[in-house]
């Protein structure tokens, strides 16, 4: 299977696609205004203990305090200065809710200060999800300074291979080591070198988090995560990636550093785009990210999906549409079905939808039948980076599954509740549309001559662009050289503008 990572850098936003075959499975929106707080770590204060709840709030200088169950509040191996009493005996929690089982108030109090990392971004009007369970992730091992524990990878299937990683691992770590660590999925086939100098970048990287605890007082960030360019070199990239291409020369040489120092085996595929069609458009990206923000997603045999993402969970529901079939009705549901679960399983990813999902396909009669759409949603859902789980069909035709959460949803992003029909319905926001303006802009630049260029948009998106985004307009005129002249159109709606060549 051929596989590509897409990176595009603008000022104000990294996006990063993954395409397979050709088509795009994934897309990830990281924006310099809203930044993804996942992986952070911060010296909060408790500032509200919840009994009836078993979980605190902390307060960690963001806007809304973050939230911290017993469950993720582990055994004390942190700083004592950091953490002034010990925390009771426990199990070191992995965010699932699995962990500490001591009432909350017997673990933390009002005022007490503490390290806690984001395990989840702030959803909706939700804050942060904490946890005290610290991890640093490098490029093949997690480091878990408050754990002696050594695991590896349940997704490195080889029994033989965990056994090898697991021994060069242990041969590495003293037996006074303090802390512990995961061996990821990308250290199959790794080496005792690889190993080490990943130990080597941990053990800096927590000794420099640890000072910054000791002299901070809270709340104060005293860690933050690698942006989405660089996370995906670390966390995605590998030699099953034919092609890395990166259309920003300071994020390319970024990137080629960074593989210098810890996979070079890759460094042949990272490639500087510089062409002059826009590297989204040469892929058709604009077009697929359009198409995922739609309620509905065809099929190829007719048939097609009803994708519905609501508060509590998301429903994706199956239709037979205007295949008909050669055969009989229950070949024909089938043929829909097993095309579908390849196509839900893309969704899925495509969308970044997590928590519950409820998938309704279409009813069937053979028990084989049914056995048969569920392997292929299991199979599909198989290249999926994020944990899934799901239950066998049920007699009404549902399968229920959970997909990990840990960001916002690809319509969260790019969308807002639209004001016309009282939030039931989905608008792009302002700042979407300065972006979007901005890369038609540049494209028509390199299409047509033109000696300046009119914006006609909604009164919102102007006052967005003379406002907010002044500094990237002033910055896209400087770069073509040409004056960029903004009207208002009253009667536009927010996501409608032309662009005009004068």
């Amino acid at each position: 299977m051929s596989e590509e990572i897409l990176i595009n850098v603008t000022p104000q936003e990294i996006r990063v696609a993954t395409v397979e075959n050709g088509v795009l499975q994934e897309v990830q929106i990281e924006r310099s205004r809203s930044k993804g707080l996942l992986g952070n770590i911060y010296k909060g204060q408790v500032a509200r203990v919840l009994p009836g709840m078993q979980a605190a709030f902390v307060d960690i200088g963001l806007e809304r305090a973050g939230f911290l169950h017993a469950a993720d509040v582990i055994h004390s191996g942190q700083d004592p200065n950091v953490l002034p009493r010990m925390v009771g005996e426990g199990i070191a929690s992995n965010g699932n809710g699995h962990g500490n089982h001591q009432p909350i108030d017997e673990l933390l109090r009002d005022g007490q200060q503490i390290v806690v990392q984001v395990i989840k971004d702030p959803l909706g009007s939700k804050g942060a999800r904490l946890t005290t369970h610290i991890t640093l992730p490098a490029r093949f091992l997690v480091y878990m300074p408050y754990v002696r524990h050594i695991g590896v990878s349940t997704r490195i299937e080889s029994a033989e291979e965990r056994a090898r990683l697991k021994e060069i691992l242990e041969a590495q770590v003293p037996e006074d080591e303090t802390g512990g660590y995961i061996i990821r999925t990308l250290a199959e086939g790794a080496s005792a070198e690889d190993l080490a100098r990943d130990i080597r970048f941990l053990k800096k990287l927590w000794t420099g988090i640890q000072t910054r605890i000791s002299e901070s007082g809270a709340p104060a960030e005293v860690h933050q995560d690698l942006n989405l360019a660089m996370r995906t070199m670390r966390d995605v990239i590998s030699e099953d990636i034919q092609k890395v291409r990166i259309d920003s020369r300071e994020t390319y040489q970024t990137a080629i550093h960074f593989a210098e120092r810890l996979i070079p085996e890759v460094l042949e595929g990272i490639e500087l785009y510089t062409g002059e069609r826009p590297l989204f458009e040469l892929y058709s990206v604009e077009d697929e990210i359009a198409r995922a923000l739609e309620r509905k997603v065809p099929l190829k045999s007719g048939g097609y999906l009803v994708i519905d993402q609501t508060e509590a969970l998301t429903t994706v529901d199956v239709n037979t549409g205007g295949f008909v079939g050669k055969r009989n009705l229950e070949e024909t549901i089938l043929k829909t079905n097993l095309e579908a679960a390849q196509a839900i399983a893309r969704q899925l990813r495509l969308r970044n939808l997590g928590g519950i999902i409820i998938v309704d396909f279409i009813d069937m009669q053979d028990e084989e039948h049914k056995r048969r759409v569920h392997r292929a949603l299991e199979k599909a859902l198989a290249r999926d980076r994020v944990r899934t789980t799901l239950t066998q069909i049920s007699a009404l035709g549902l399968i229920e599954m959970t997909r990990k959460r840990s960001r916002e949803s690809l319509a969260r992003v790019l969308c807002e509740p639209c004001p016309y029909c009282s939030g039931r319905g989905i608008m792009k926001t302002a700042q979407t549309l300065c972006y979007e303006i901005f890369r038609e802009i540049m494209r028509e630049f390199r299409a047509y001559p033109a000696e300046k260029f009119m914006v006609m948009a909604s009164k919102r998106v102007v006052e967005t662009l003379m406002d907010d985004e002044n500094a990237g307009l002033a910055a896209l005129e400087e770069f073509i050289q040409r004056p960029i002249v903004l009207q208002v159109e009253p009667d536009y709606t927010q996501e409608q503008f032309d662009i005009i060549l004068m």
